[in-house]
């Protein structure tokens, strides 16, 4: 750790715990302008900005992260707990702030001047405002109209809504609203009193990404109790993760066959799913991996027989589901429905923070698994896969590759691992820094996740903030939008699947 002009905390360290005392406190002039240059580096994006009433006063604390230098730059500022305070919007010049601002101004009602559109998140319960009243955009003409879908769907999913914009079947603009489900996972978490409460929690933030987050809960966890793990249950760990990531992403392989109508690759793709998850389920006895991860240790260490029913089910995955993704992509009736349809351009998913998937698919070079690695990824040299043009084609391709390089990570670590499995078994109690900032990130499947927390004086949490990779992600889907048939919304949802309710907490 090593503070740099002064200015913001340094640190290499995935997860990583700093006394909250050592954070920079800057004026909010200062504090603006070290964003702004931040901001200006392509390699820097911001990994978490959240606000938390502390005393008399409220504290804000910044979390960019540096792929060029492959740390985190924390850095904060104060402001007095004001009902009526305003400060000078940030969004205004680095838009991919908008939606930590809108989620500051939600929490405590904090203004935000010049904020492009100071629109809710999420409408917490305790929310000033109803749906009913949500602030669309509209342009008033006689030659647009508007279509609406959802909240409730054809399709068995998450409640959300899209506001289309159309010239005739051409969509101008998309807003998504959600916030149907708002939980209040962050204030359960300072609710839960144990560890297996949190755990279980952090399991049930999104269903599909159940390891992703439950692994970055528990480092960040661990690293509050200043503990370490062994590196054959950060293997495990790692295998586990990438076991979600290769059942999703031949999942959402299905998924678009369904939307382009191509009912051999929808079968084929969810059958293989389907080996995938029981796998998993044959590990843990539970095809998403509920109860695998928890801190300090596992109840399902792997042994000889589960390890060679991973390679052996995931040999066939390989072979069929080339066989499958061959088959598709040189269908000229497959690469009509996917070839320059939603792009997104890598200024833009600069622009609006994207990251994981819907970044990589853009040629931007977002992975935390290289950039800021954790668990076991820190002894593996990962190189992401990047695809250039940002459509439907792109973002199925980068899952069919991600699938091979997921394969190859586990049987990796599975060599690394052979016979000798983890030892360690899970804590019930444990004790943490008290005055302390921890920060954990991982990458999911859809990209980066990111927990934070801070302790009091007696190492009781006392704010915990949660960021799923599809809170910045969802502008993208909207910008991939503009321009299409209204037709094409539904496959272009399917190749950005994101968590509504891993937006909504």
């Amino acid at each position: 750790m090593m503070p740099l002009n002064n200015s913001w905390l340094q640190t290499k360290e995935n997860p990583a715990t700093i006394p909250v005392a050592d954070i920079p406190v800057l004026d909010y002039s200062a504090f603006a302008a070290h964003v702004d240059e931040l901001l200006l580096d392509k390699a820097n994006h911001c990994l978490s900005y959240f606000a938390y009433p502390c005393a008399d006063k409220f504290r804000f604390i910044c979390c960019m992260a540096s792929d060029k230098s492959h740390s985190i730059l924390i850095f904060s500022h104060e402001q007095p707990n004001d009902k009526n305070l305003v400060l000078e919007s940030l969004s205004a010049r680095r838009f991919s702030l908008h939606v930590f601002e809108r989620d500051i101004h939600e929490k405590y009602g904090i203004g935000f001047a010049g904020h492009p559109w100071l629109k809710p998140l999420r409408f917490p319960k305790n929310s000033r405002l109803k749906l009913a009243d949500y602030p669309f955009y509209s342009i008033e003409s006689d030659e647009l109209h508007e279509v609406g879908v959802g909240p409730i769907h054809a399709g068995i999913i998450e409640p959300g809504h899209f506001r289309f914009i159309c010239n005739g079947e051409k969509v101008l603009h998309l807003e998504i609203q959600l916030g149907y489900q708002h939980r209040g996972i962050e204030k359960l978490f300072l609710e839960s009193n144990t560890l297996l409460q949190r755990s279980v929690l952090s399991e049930s933030i999104s269903g599909d990404s159940v390891i992703g987050h439950a692994l970055c809960h528990a480092s960040l966890t661990e690293a509050l109790a200043g503990k370490a793990i062994s590196n054959n249950l950060a293997a495990e760990r790692i295998i586990a993760l990438e076991l979600e990531r290769i059942a999703m992403h031949i999942g959402d392989t299905a998924g678009l066959c369904t939307d382009i109508a191509y009912q051999f690759g929808q079968v084929v793709n969810e059958a293989l799913r389907t080996i995938v998850i029981n796998t998993t389920q044959f590990w843990c006895g539970n095809r998403f991996g509920k109860g695998l991860i928890r801190p300090l240790g596992s109840h399902y260490p792997l042994t000889a027989e589960i390890i060679q029913k991973i390679r052996d089910n995931l040999e066939e995955v390989k072979e069929r589901y080339s066989q499958i993704t061959d088959r598709m992509f040189t269908m000229p009736s497959v690469l009509s429905r996917f070839e320059g349809i939603g792009k997104v351009s890598t200024q833009q998913a600069l622009l609006t923070g994207a990251v994981g998937m819907a970044a990589r698919s853009a040629n931007l070079k977002r992975d935390i698994r290289w950039s800021h690695p954790f668990q076991y990824y820190k002894n593996l040299a990962y190189e992401p896969a990047l695809f250039p043009k940002g459509d439907v084609w792109s973002r199925a391709k980068l899952r069919e590759k991600e699938v091979e390089l997921s394969i190859a990570v586990i049987n990796r670590l599975l060599d690394f691992i052979k016979n000798r499995c983890s030892t360690e078994t899970p804590v019930q109690e444990l004790n943490f820094q008290p005055g302390t900032f921890a920060i954990s990130l991982t990458e999911g499947w859809r990209g980066e996740i990111c927990h934070a927390a801070i302790t009091d004086e007696k190492g009781s949490i006392v704010y915990y903030q949660v960021n799923d990779p599809s809170l910045h992600n969802w502008m993208s889907l909207a910008l991939a939008l503009r321009g299409v048939e209204i037709s094409d919304f539904p496959i272009n949802n399917k190749s950005f699947n994101l968590s509504y309710c891993g937006h909504d907490l």
